[in-house]
C-alpha cells in the first residue's frame, strides 16, 4: 500500500521486511508443533538452506549495521513460495515438490541478496534484483566517484 501511495521509506522497507521475517518465523514454529516428524525427517537439508541465509544476514549487519532490504522479485517469490508450503503443510501435509520448490528458490534468492551486498557500498532498499542492480543510479554514482579519483 505504501509503494501504490508513493509514501516509501528506508525504515518502512526495514519494516516491511522485518515483518516478512517473523511471520515466517511464526509458521516455522507453527510446522514444528504441527509437522514435528518432518522437520525431524528433513532437518539436514533445512540447515543447508539455513546457513547460506544466516551467512547473508551476518555479512549484511557486518556491512550495513542492518539488515537489508532490497525486496527483489526472487525474494518475492521465496516468499510466495514459502507461504504455499507452509500452509499447505498446516492445512493438508507437507508435500516434497513445494518443499524442494522452496529451497532451492530461496537459496538461489539468498545467493542474489549476498551478491547485492557485494555491489552495493552504501545500504539500499528496493532493488528489484543483479540486473537492475546493474543500472541502479544509486550504485553508479559510487561507481562514478571511484572512477573520477583515478
Amino acid at each position: 500500500m505504501a509503494r501504490a501511495l508513493k509514501i516509501t521509506s528506508p525504515r518502512g522497507s526495514q519494516l516491511d521486511s522485518f515483518g516478512d521475517q517473523i511471520t515466517f518465523i511464526i509458521g516455522l514454529i507453527g510446522l514444528f508443533y504441527f509437522e514435528t516428524s518432518f522437520i525431524k525427517t528433513n532437518l539436514i537439508l533445512i540447515c543447508i538452506a539455513f546457513i547460506p541465509y544466516a551467512v547473508q544476514m551476518f555479512i549484511a549487519y557486518y556491512k550495513y549495521g542492518k539488515a537489508t532490504a532490497f525486496h527483489t522479485y526472487l525474494a518475492k517469490l521465496s516468499a510466495v513460495i514459502q507461504s504455499i508450503f507452509i500452509l499447505w503443510a498446516l492445512f493438508f501435509s507437507p508435500e516434497y515438490v513445494l518443499f524442494y520448490g522452496m529451497l532451492i528458490i530461496g537459496l538461489l534468492e539468498t545467493l542474489e541478496e549476498i551478491t547485492l551486498i557485494f555491489m552495493y557500498d552504501v545500504w539500499a532498499a528496493d532493488v528489484k534484483g543483479i540486473y537492475w542492480a546493474f543500472k541502479d543510479k544509486r550504485r553508479l554514482k559510487k561507481i562514478k566517484r571511484f572512477n573520477k579519483s583515478k
